[in-house]
Parts: structure tokens; sequence; C-alpha cells
């Protein structure tokens, strides 16, 4: 049974348990791992009052408000998402021990690339508890041992939804481990573990994701803000645009894939600034423009831009107008201010979509949708281990393909060289 919070072990024996776990988990079959995820899967619709209580706790403690609040907070809803989701993993292909490549030499040796999990792999977090359970199943799917390091404002909801996998028969001990979150030495410990650790995951806010890849000595897949960007064409639909803007912005102002930014073409602006500016500040949203969109939409309150305003992710109801001349304008703009996170194009114009598609070097790129939909459950992933901004090895929502590595098989008849 996996180790809790309750255990007053020290972070260098949760990570010796871990890497112990992780060559037990390696060895398991798909069938048994799917069975361990249904099973959690319904422990965790059994404690919801539990989950509910635990959590009520640390949001009535935390002295967060707004978005952050928001993504500490857990309803009756969102656990029976999170108890879906487990479900949707289980129910995917099982990349471990997938053919990647075989060849036969002329010597007569066979040669075969094949996935393995990585290992241990270790998650740094804020206060979004469905990010333990999330990340706790794509790890155990793919048969790494996982060490879970949340942020102090959900320390009891991490306990009590690590308790409620650990207790899940056949969970092997040390699988799943829950490092102390009251100071950040356990961040330092985890970070520095090179050779019990094999990867890092950092998910937060830019300060700590800095923090970790600054001074991390284990890999690390790094995951990234979303200063996202909507760009409205001169063809677009007004129609088609209003709602993906809208949707973009306030669904859910406080995650990362939540559009910052509105850049909207100059043939157009004069008559589309003012109705979606006016749309946005009846939806609660505050605004804020250039020069151009402020003249455009006078009387509508709109906050000047300043220069650090094009740089950044609010995690709030806010969003900021800038008027750009055309397509080419707009990409420049977004690969100059952007995270290189999510960014969307609405137009009618094939032409100007494909150069947006090809040129926003971002990961993920739309035309004529929300960036809201910059998410591993939405991507068909089942849940997600983060959002990366990176370009080495995995980029994007990543889940079960990207927690693996490779090795090769190779079989010989007595060859020697």
């Amino acid at each position: 049974m996996a180790t809790t919070l309750a255990n007053s072990a020290s972070t260098q024996e949760k990570l010796l348990r871990a890497r112990e776990a992780a060559a037990k988990l390696a060895l398991l079959s798909t069938d048994e791992k799917n069975a361990l995820l249904l099973a959690i899967a319904d422990a965790i619709e059994n404690q919801i009052e539990t989950i509910l209580a635990a959590n009520g706790e640390d949001v009535d403690s935390s002295g967060l408000e707004g978005a952050m609040r928001d993504r500490l907070l857990l309803t009756t809803g969102r656990i029976k998402e999170m108890a879906q989701g487990v479900r949707e993993v289980a129910a995917l292909t099982d990349p471990i021990g997938e053919t990647l490549a075989e060849w036969t030499r002329p010597n007569g040796l066979r040669i075969r690339k094949l996935r393995v999990p990585l290992g241990v792999i270790g998650i740094i977090y804020e206060s979004r508890p469905n990010v333990t359970v999330d990340t706790a199943v794509l790890a155990l799917k793919t048969g790494n041992a996982v060490v879970l390091r949340g942020g102090k404002e959900a320390a009891r909801s991490n306990q009590r939804l690590v308790e409620i996998l650990a207790a899940v028969p056949g969970v092997p001990e040390g699988a799943i481990e829950l490092l102390d979150s009251s100071t950040r030495q356990s961040v330092t410990e985890l970070i520095k573990a090179r050779g019990l650790v094999d990867v890092i995951i950092p998910r937060g806010g830019a300060g700590l994701i800095a923090f970790v890849t600054g001074n991390s000595a284990v890999p690390v897949i790094e995951t990234g803000a979303g200063n996202c960007h909507i760009f409205v064409d001169e063809s677009a639909d007004f129609d088609m645009a209003d709602p993906i803007v809208i949707n973009a912005k306030t669904q859910r102002p406080s995650v990362c894939n939540a559009a910052e930014k509105l850049l909207v073409h100059e043939r157009v602006a004069a008559e589309y600034v003012p109705r979606i500016v006016q749309k946005l500040v009846e939806a609660g949203v505050e605004v804020r423009g250039d020069g151009k969109s402020r003249s455009m939409a006078a009387g509508l309150n709109i906050v000047p831009a300043v220069e650090q305003d094009w740089y950044e992710e609010y995690l709030r109801l806010c969003m900021a107008v800038r008027v750009v001349a055309n397509v080419d304008e707009a990409i420049a703009h977004i690969n100059r201010y952007s995270t290189k996170h999510s960014d969307s194009i609405v137009t009618r114009d094939e032409a100007n979509a494909r150069k947006f598609l090809r040129g926003v070097d971002s990961a993920a790129v739309y035309w004529n949708a929300s960036t809201r939909f910059t998410d591993g459950a939405e991507f068909g992933f089942g849940a997600e281990m983060g959002i990366s901004t990176q370009k080495l090895h995995c980029r994007g929502p990543f889940a079960l393909a990207e927690l693996t590595s490779s090795k090769y098989e190779i079989v010989g008849t007595g060859q020697v060289r």
C-alpha cells in the first residue's frame, strides 16, 4: 500500500521507496494496471464527503480569493469528473511495451526499440488538488512511481486523496509518495535527487517553474504559463468570433489556456472592437487596450495598456486588446509577447489561417476555436501531466506516451564483434 502524508518518513526515505516501487510497477500487466485504476475511480466516488471536508478546511484557511481560490476548490461535480477521468485513462491504450521500430542487421541480430516507463516522476504543483489524482493515475498507467509535492494551501485535500489512492489493494508501497508542503526544503530535496528521481515536472506559476528549471539536478519537463491570444482577422465571422473570445476569456479565467489578449485586424476594428468590448464588460471583464482600441470604444472605460500588459498572464477576468495591421503583425506580436502556449485565429481566409498556423511558434495553434481546448482530456488523453511549452521530448498537453522512455532489445544467435 502506498505511503501517505501521515507517514513521518524523510524525503530521502520516500524517494527510496518510490525507486523500489518503480521496479515493481514496470512489471505489471496492462490488465493489472487498469484494474487498479478502476478501483481508484470507485474509491474516489465513495469518499466524496471526506474529500469535500478536507478541501473545505483548505479553502477556509487558505486566504485565497478569485482565480486562485477557484483552483483550490473542489465540488461534488469536480470530484466526479476526477473519477471519470481516471476511468478514461484506464480505457486508453497502454503505451508500455509498444514496438517503436524493429529490424534485422545483415549479421542476423534482431533489434527492437520499445517503450518503457521513465521510472520515478517528481511532480511539483500549486493549489490544484485535481492534479494529485491526474498525475498519480497517469503514472500508474505507464508503470511509473510518482512523488507528489503539492502546494501548502491544498495540504489536507492532497493528503486525503493520496490516502484514498493508497488504500486501494494492489498499489505497491512507495508507488505514490506525498512530500511535506509546509516548507520549500522538500522541493529542494526532490529536485536535487539525481539518481533516485528520473524526471521533474513543475506545474504552477512562472516563479515556481523558473525556480525548478534553474536549480534542478534532475531533468525537467517544463510546463509554462499561458499568455494566450485570439486574433480576429478581417474576414472573421463576428457571430463566430464573439463566443470564441468570451469562452476563451471567461469560461475559467484562472487556468493557463484562458485567453489573455485579443488582437483585431485594423480593417474591422472600428466595428468589432466596441462590439466585443461591450460583451466583455457585460461578462465582468476588465478591459485594457492600446490607443487605437480605446479610441474606437470610447465610453466603455478601457484601461490604457502598458508594455508589461502584453507579457502578463492575468489569470483573472482581465483582457488586453490591440489593433494590428494584418496577419503578419498579429503573428509577430504573438511570437514576441506570448508564452508559446495556445493562440487562435478567427478567419474565413484559409490562406491567412494557414499562415497563422505555420507562423505562430506555440505548442497549440487554433483556427476558429477557443484556446480552452488545450487540455489533456479535451485532446482525448483522459487526463494530462501538464502542458509543455518546451520543444524537447514533448510539447503541448502530454500524458501517457510522453511518460515513457525507450530501450533496445537485441536478440542474437551467438554473434560476436
